[in-house]
This record gives structure tokens, sequence and C-alpha cells, in this order.
């Protein structure tokens, strides 16, 4: 049997992906979330086999799921599959460089998830046809460009706080949601600007919106 969870923040895709799902033998659903950091509290309780993920979450949204995932040992066993309307190649790439095992697009035949999923369990990766081969050829290219992307180069915590920069929440308000000091969110927002190349919060937002960094709620 494969213990799978499902993480999306719309009812109907939720309620759609596990009526889909019970109706096969080989796999049972044992948990919802409804947001990320939800998905990632399940994933490290119920230790599914699969985590079946949307990209654009309330709060923290599917690639930093992914990072928390691959840096706790608690989920280290969660096999991901993001199942989104986002197929931009920096999505793809992002996803899979932080060990995501199967990306599919909402829209996808239903014959595909199944595939996914079971691919997935089996530590075998899949992506959708959907997903075009300029997205493809670049996540399997050579690791020149990943090092030379900035995007590539923020930390879980940078991602988060990002996040709520963009919803602009003052220094104090990201401190209290976190449960860090105001000057830890200080020197982590003074590093975005560096890494980023960004010379004030503005033109920070600007390029994290370039670079796909900001996810726009659905």
């Amino acid at each position: 049997m494969i213990y799978v969870v499902i993480a999306d923040d719309h009812n109907l895709v939720r309620e759609g992906i596990r009526a889909l799902l019970e109706k096969t033998e080989d796999i049972q659903v044992i948990g919802e979330a409804v947001n990320g950091q939800e998905a990632f509290d399940l994933v490290c309780a119920l230790k599914p086999d699969v985590l079946v993920m949307d990209i654009a979450m309330p709060g923290l949204n599917g690639i930093q799921v992914l990072e928390k995932i691959r840096n706790t040992t608690s989920s280290s066993g969660t096999q991901v599959v993001i199942l989104s309307m986002y197929t931009d190649e920096i999505f793809v790439r992002q996803a899979l460089q932080n060990g995501a095992k199967g990306y599919l697009a909402k829209g996808s035949f239903k014959e595909e998830l199944l595939l996914t999923i079971r691919a997935a369990y089996r530590g075998a990766t899949y992506l959708s046809p959907l997903i075009s081969e300029t997205a493809l050829a670049d996540v399997l290219s050579s690791q020149e460009h990943a090092t030379t992307d900035p995007t590539g180069q923020l930390t879980s915590r940078e991602h988060e706080i990002l996040q709520l920069v963009s919803k602009a929440y003052t220094n104090a308000e990201i401190a209290n949601q976190m449960n860090i000091s105001v000057k830890t969110v200080e020197r982590h927002r003074n590093s975005l600007m560096t890494k980023l190349n960004a010379r004030n919060i503005v033109d920070l937002i600007r390029v994290a919106v370039r670079h796909r960094l900001i996810i726009l709620e659905e």
C-alpha cells in the first residue's frame, strides 16, 4: 500500500484527488493539508510514502516545503510529487533540485497522476509531457547555471522572510510570526538584498517576481 498526503489550498482540488486515489487498490490517502506548513507538519507526523503538493499555497510555498523536507531527517523517507498550474522552467528546476520526484501540470490526465505517484514511491522521477522540453533540458543541464543563479543561493529561512516582505510585513511583525529577533530579520533581509543584488525593498520585490521567487496565491 502507498500512503499519501494531499496538500492544496483549494477544497475542490483536494476532494478531486482524494476521490481519484480512493478508487485504487494500492493507494490510500492518510492526510490533507491546506497550506505549506501544515503539509510539512503532516509529513513529519504521518511519514507518508508520497506527498502530492501544489506549488502556490498560503504561508510556505511548495519549494520551501521541499527544502524543509530535504533538510529534516524525520521526513526524509517521503517522496514529493508537485501538481500545479505553474509550469515555468524555474519552478520545475527548483522543485527537482530540491528533491521532487514528479512534476505534473494541473490538467494532466488522471492516469498520469497515478503513474507519477507509483513512480515516486519506487524512487523514480516522472515529468508531465505538458512540461516543455526547454524546461527539462534546463533541469538536466550542467551545474554551471545553478551556481550562478541567485535564486539557488537563498536559504529556506530567507525564502520565508521574502514571502512575508512581499506582503508588506514589518520587521517586527516578521520577527513575531517566525519567533525570531528583529535583528535576525534585519540580517536576513540584508542578505536577501545582497544575494539578489537589490538596492531597496521595491527593487527586491521586483527581482523576486522576475525570478518567480514570490508566488502569488491562487
